[in-house]
C-alpha cells in the first residue's frame, strides 16, 4: 500500500448486468483506494464506465465465463499481463458468481505480479489467495459482492446505503417524449429467463387497453424482437439505444417489466421500479432487483427450477407464459400505489420488495 491509500483492481468479467451489481463493492473499494479500477468482459465495458468510484477500465475477453467463452490466446492472455504488471495494483479483488471460480484470475493477477488477491472460493486456492472469502450461501450477488470487500477492509463511504447506482444518466425525452411511460424489455441473452414474443405482445396489448403509454426497449440485434412486441400499440425503441440512453429511458419511466437480464439491474440502478418476470432456472433471492420496489412474477416450483437452463426446457415456457394479464396489471398498480403485493389467484413468488 501506498501512503495515500492502495491502488486497487477489482474483477468482474462477465455481463454488463453483473457489473452493475459489482458497483457497491466497487464503491467500497474506491472509497478506500487512490485509483480503482475495473476488469471486465468486453460485454461489461459500458457498464463498467457507468459505475460511480470507476477511474479506469480494463477489458478482457476471459476463456472460462461468458455463454461463448473466447478461446485460449497467448498473445492475448500476454497482453493482460503486461497491462496488469505496468499499473502496478497492491491488491485485487475478484468478483465471481456463486457458481463460478475465481481462482484463474487470481492465476494470472499473481502472475502479473498483484501482491494481494481476495476472493470468495470453495475450492482450495493454494497460495492464489491472500483472503479466501466464504460467502453467505443466501446473498444476493450485490450483498456477496460487498461483502467480500469489506472482509477486505473496504467500506462504504458515509451516506451511501449499498444500493445499486450509476452516474447521472443522459435527458432522453427527446426519444422518450413527456408523457407518463412503462418500459417493457422483452429481450434477455439467455432465453429461458424472457417471455415469449407473442406473450410479450399480448401484454403490451392489455397494458395499453388498461390506459398505460407503454415504450418496448430492445438492442440492435433486438429490432425484429421489439417491433413484433410493440405492434401499433407502444413506442418501438429497439435499437435505438446503447447502455447509457438505455438507463436514461428506464430513469423516466414509472415501472419496467422485465425478465432477469441486464435491464433490469440497470433499472435498479437508477431507481426505478421492476415486474421482474424470473425465471427460476436461477435463485430469486441472489438475482432478484436490489434496492428498489420490485415484485418477482413467475412460477418458482416450475420443472426448470435450479437447472441453470439457457433454453427452455419445458413445452410451453410455463414458468413465464403462465403469468396471466391480470398479474401483470395488479403488479404494475402494486409499484405505482407503492403498495406491492402478489397478484390474486395463483401466488407467484413469495413478495420481495425494497
Amino acid at each position: 500500500m501506498t501512503a495515500r491509500g492502495p491502488r486497487t483492481l477489482v474483477v468482474r468479467l462477465d455481463s454488463a448486468g453483473d457489473v452493475l451489481l459489482a458497483g457497491p463493492a466497487v464503491r467500497a473499494a474506491a472509497a478506500g483506494s487512490s485509483h480503482l479500477a475495473l476488469l471486465c468482459g468486453p460485454h461489461g465495458e459500458e457498464a463498467g464506465w457507468m459505475l460511480p468510484g470507476v477511474d479506469e477500465v480494463l477489458v478482457h475477453d476471459a476463456a472460462w465465463v461468458g455463454l461463448d467463452p473466447a478461446p485460449v490466446t497467448p498473445r492475448d492472455l500476454r497482453a493482460l499481463l503486461d497491462a496488469l504488471a505496468r499499473r502496478r495494483f497492491d491488491r485485487a479483488l475478484v468478483l465471481a458468481s456463486y457458481h463460478q471460480s475465481p481462482l484463474p484470475a487470481a492465476l494470472l493477477l499473481k502472475w502479473a505480479g498483484v501482491p494481494w488477491v481476495g476472493a470468495d472460493s470453495e475450492h482450495y486456492p493454494g497460495s492464489l489467495l491472500d483472503l479466501r472469502h466464504t460467502r453467505d450461501p443466501h446473498a444476493h450477488e450485490a450483498r456477496a459482492g460487498l461483502d467480500l470487500a469489506e472482509a477486505a477492509g473496504f467500506a462504504l463511504p458515509p451516506g451511501d446505503d449499498g444500493r445499486l447506482r450509476t452516474l447521472p444518466p443522459p435527458d432522453t425525452t427527446p426519444l422518450t417524449g413527456t408523457e407518463p411511460y412503462l418500459v417493457v424489455h422483452p429481450g434477455a441473452a439467455v432465453g429461458a429467463r424472457s417471455w415469449t414474443p407473442d406473450r410479450a405482445a399480448r401484454a403490451v396489448a392489455a397494458l395499453d387497453r388498461a390506459g398505460h403509454r407503454v415504450i418496448v426497449t430492445g438492442g440492435p440485434a433486438e429490432k425484429e424482437l421489439t417491433a413484433a412486441v410493440a405492434g401499433d400499440r407502444a413506442l418501438d425503441l429497439g435499437g435505438r439505444t446503447g447502455l447509457t440512453e438505455l438507463a436514461g429511458v428506464l430513469a423516466g419511466a414509472r415501472a419496467v417489466i422485465v425478465g432477469n437480464t441486464g435491464p433490469a439491474h440497470l433499472a435498479a440502478a437508477v431507481g426505478t421500479p421492476v415486474v421482474s418476470l424470473f425465471a427460476p432456472v436461477v435463485p430469486a433471492e441472489r438475482w432478484a432487483p436490489h434496492g428498489v420496489p420490485h415484485v418477482l412474477l413467475g412460477r418458482p416450483h416450475a420443472p426448470c427450477a435450479g437447472t441453470r437452463a439457457r433454453d427452455c426446457p419445458v413445452p410451453g415456457h410455463p414458468c413465464l407464459d403462465s403469468v396471466t394479464d391480470e398479474e401483470v396489471l395488479h403488479a404494475v398498480a402494486s409499484l405505482l400505489t407503492g403498495a406491492a403485493a402478489p397478484a390474486a389467484g395463483r401466488p407467484p413468488f413469495p413478495e420481495v420488495t425494497a
